[in-house]
């Protein structure tokens, strides 16, 4: 099967789940500083879901830039994937919209949790369809960042429970993990993309 329509699709997605979560931004009720500043941590926790995504575009891309073709169990990973990225709209406004009590923090943790979950099925989908020797297990190597990410966010998790504020600076640190791009999909992909 070609990649296209999925990597068209998931594209699209992407685009929609961005697009509804800045329009949950809300707008100050005052046309001031002090106004602009009541509503900065809906725009703070609406930035860490935006480069979140951004994130899982960008892996996305440089990931199917590595395969040929798709085959159903990839469509449906790939659907599992999107699936927990369409949550992020939802997930971040109960965060913002509730003042990060410990609830909603963890709630969006886990969908960040189940989103990398996600994502490593997808991962291994691909691997399967291509072979241990495949171009996307070789540029994986160890895989060090997707081995480390799962166990910041479960500590993220636990600190969700002491502090939610905690949980959120841990899902952060993840997030800057992962801000440069992927190098090793992108060498083996010729740099292209």
């Amino acid at each position: 099967m070609n990649k296209i329509r999925l990597e068209t699709f998931s594209d699209g997605v992407l685009a929609i789940v961005i697009t509804i979560m800045v329009l949950e931004l809300r707008v100050p009720v005052e046309p001031s500083w002090p106004g602009l500043l009541r509503v900065l941590p809906g725009f703070l926790s609406y930035l860490l879901s935006f480069v979140y995504v951004g994130i899982y575009w960008n892996n996305h891309h440089h990931m199917f830039s590595l395969a040929e073709k798709v085959n159903g169990t990839v469509l449906w990973a790939n659907l599992h994937l999107l699936f927990w990225l369409s949550l992020f709209p939802f997930t971040t406004r109960w965060m913002d919209e509730s003042g990060f009590p410990e609830v909603p923090v963890l709630v969006y943790g886990v969908n960040l949790l189940l989103a990398a979950v996600g994502y490593f099925i997808l991962q291994k989908a691909l691997i399967a369809q291509q072979g241990t020797d495949g171009p996307l297990a070789r540029a994986l190597g160890r895989d060090w960042k997707g081995k480390a990410s799962p166990l910041i966010y479960l500590a993220g998790l636990g600190l969700s429970l002491l502090q939610p504020l905690l949980g959120l600076a841990a899902y952060t640190v993840v997030a800057l993990l992962w801000l440069v791009p992927d190098r090793r999909l992108e060498r083996a992909a010729g740099g292209q993309g």
